[in-house]
């Protein structure tokens, strides 16, 4: 048996463990808004995963409190002589559920069902925590180079801890190689790095055309509804084929990457059957080269225990992602723009701004996407491919202006079918053991690389 058979090997004899860690951190409802979880299970959640690092070898693990309030879990080992460093990086907290009735099992408990693993936070981002322990557990005393650790622990909420902290802090972060495991593979088996994210404007809009809600039978028709204001508003803002339409917001952008066959799209995304796909181009355009707005909730009566009456007042939730090469700053600006300009009938509109991050784009020719494909072809049995990835992790670009001499890589765990972010959550096991392996051996043919240099 070689030293890397044997190292995989090692691995799947630390399945069993892998599937009882990930069950106890599915267990933890750590979701970083204290509106919908108390505070103190983000602390619950994060005090695990500094024990459960400090149990793999890491040092000094301890919890640092981020400008945010949440609290980042920092580790660290020290490299071999002459080795390189490789940050870690994962996030403990979690999406809220959602809908609890749309879930087929509890989502805060693992459930095994047709060789998956569901619960929320299986995917994202705690099955990558998992994949991060095995594959220093598999390693054991033989680990080749530094590592850092860093488990964030308010990124579902987007408020900015950590890429804050890092500027503040810059020698916690440092490393050769920041190894971001939020992202994953392009479908089960495919070894996939993310080279390209999506930045993020987010915004709220308020509508008002009334003092106050008024009986629809004494005023309904002239007086104007405040809800149908916001639905012609939020409607401005898709052309005809559905694409996103926003004033002076470009919308031809083209990926020259990998596609995106659209009906494994289909099927990824639950689309149902005679409903037509949104937008023009390929399918990788419109996710990876293209801003998409999406309205994501709506403040308004709800259909049971609604009254007669005309809605004074009304509010949308909006969000705008932006491909690279655009500003999210301009974006947010013109998407505000638009909504005011859009209102029908003199309605009063207000836009407050929220959460932005601007969008990423990864170099790949550096000696450690050399050593993540070496280490791909020996688990997958083929080479590493590159993808984009609709959603934003606006701290990688602080972490590239912060250290602009280091590699980035994102990967981990999730694909398509895990449904990260909706009900049922899951996560492929196979997916969790073969990456850990892939993280080992990576980490090997790395500090290898750097000996040779």
């Amino acid at each position: 048996m070689t030293a890397d058979s044997e190292l995989a090997a090692r691995v799947a004899a630390l399945m069993p463990r892998a599937q009882q860690d990930l069950a106890e951190l599915v267990a933890i409802p750590s979701v970083a808004d204290p509106r919908q979880q108390p505070p103190e299970k983000c602390r619950e959640a994060a005090e695990w995963v500094a024990a459960a690092f400090t149990g793999a070898g890491l040092r000094d693990v301890r919890l640092a409190e981020t400008p945010d309030g949440s609290h980042a879990v920092l580790g660290h080992r020290p490299a071999p002589p002459g080795a390189p460093t490789v940050l870690l990086y994962c996030h403990y907290d979690v999406q809220p559920p959602l809908d609890d009735d749309a879930w087929t099992t509890p989502p805060f408990e693992l459930t095994e069902r047709d060789g998956r693993w569901y619960g929320r936070g299986t995917a994202d981002c705690k099955g990558n925590i998992v994949m991060h322990l095995t594959a220093l557990r598999a390693l054991g005393d033989d680990l080749p180079v530094g590592i850092k650790l860093v488990a964030e622990g308010s990124e579902e909420q987007g408020t900015g801890g950590l890429e804050e902290y890092v500027p503040q802090h810059p020698e916690d972060l440092h490393a050769d190689v920041l190894l971001v495991c939020d992202t994953g593979n392009a479908a089960v088996g495919v070894p996939t790095a993310t080279t390209s994210l999506r930045g993020l404007a987010n915004v709220v809009v308020t509508v008002r055309t009334l003092d106050s809600d008024m009986h629809s039978g004494m005023f309904g028709g002239p007086a104007p509804d405040a809800l149908a204001a916001l639905v012609r508003i939020l409607d401005s803002l898709r052309d005809a084929d559905g694409g996103t339409r926003i004033e002076g917001l470009e919308n031809g952008g083209s990926w020259d990457g990998v596609g995106y066959d659209e009906r494994q799209f289909r099927t990824d995304a639950g689309v149902l059957d005679g409903v037509k796909l949104t937008g023009s181009g390929t399918v990788a355009d419109r996710l990876w080269a293209r801003p998409a707005v999406t309205v994501l909730g709506i403040d308004c009566a709800p259909v049971v225990g609604s009254a007669a009456a005309i809605p004074g007042s009304a509010r949308a939730r909006v969000s705008l992602r932006v491909p690279p090469g655009m500003d999210p700053g301009a974006a947010q600006d013109a998407l505000t723009a638009h909504l005011v300009a859009a209102a029908p009938w003199g309605a009063r509109v207000t836009v407050e701004p929220e959460s932005k991050g601007s969008p990423f784009q990864a170099a790949t020719d550096g000696r450690a996407y050399a050593a993540l494909d070496a280490a791909a072809r020996e688990v997958y049995g083929k080479p590493l491919s590159f993808l984009g990835q609709g959603g934003s992790i606006p701290l990688c670009n602080v972490l590239a202006a912060q250290y602009p001499e280091s590699e980035i890589i994102l990967m981990g765990v999730e694909e398509p079918r895990c449904l990260i972010h909706a009900p049922n959550e899951s996560v492929d096991p196979s997916e969790i053991e073969h990456m850990a392996t892939v993280e080992a051996l990576f980490l090997r043919h790395y500090a290898a690389a750097a000996r040779q240099s």
